[in-house]
């Protein structure tokens, strides 16, 4: 009968100690290390004439510092992780003349992100709750 209450008494120590890390988990570990690629804007699938020169991507960096590319120009900016949420500003950008209106479209999205969920295998960018785009790992 010790011995039950004892690993019994492990066990429960074992998942407040789980349950503890899991309350330490950092959302920017997942957000960092990759080039998030655009795979969905506005809640649709990509049009292959919108990005002539590639996909939009995001990376996001220590200090809180957001560089990526719009489809036709680079981008050097922030971004801000709030307990309600992030906020992007894509800040200094190259001034490259783009053919249609696909990198407006991506910057104008951009700026209406107030929240987010990550996974190892996709971003979603939110708006109140409603989907602005989704992006995943580069390969």
């Amino acid at each position: 009968m010790k011995k039950l209450t004892k690993i019994l008494s492990l066990v429960a120590l074992l998942s407040f100690a789980s349950c503890g890390a899991a309350g330490n988990f950092n959302p920017l570990s997942l957000l960092t290390g990759n080039n998030w690629v655009l795979s969905t804007l506005m809640g649709k699938s990509l049009d292959g004439n919108l990005f002539s020169s590639g996909l939009p991507f995001l990376n996001f960096m220590d200090e809180g510092r957001l560089a990526g590319f719009t489809g036709c120009n680079n981008f050097n900016g922030s971004f801000n992780l709030e307990s309600a949420g992030i906020s992007l500003d894509p800040g200094a950008m190259t001034r490259k003349a783009c053919p249609g209106n696909g990198e407006d479209q991506f910057i104008d999205a951009l700026k209406k992100v107030n929240n987010y969920k990550v996974s190892k295998n996709k971003l979603t960018l939110l708006d109140k709750g409603s989907e602005i785009m989704s992006l995943v790992p580069q390969r």
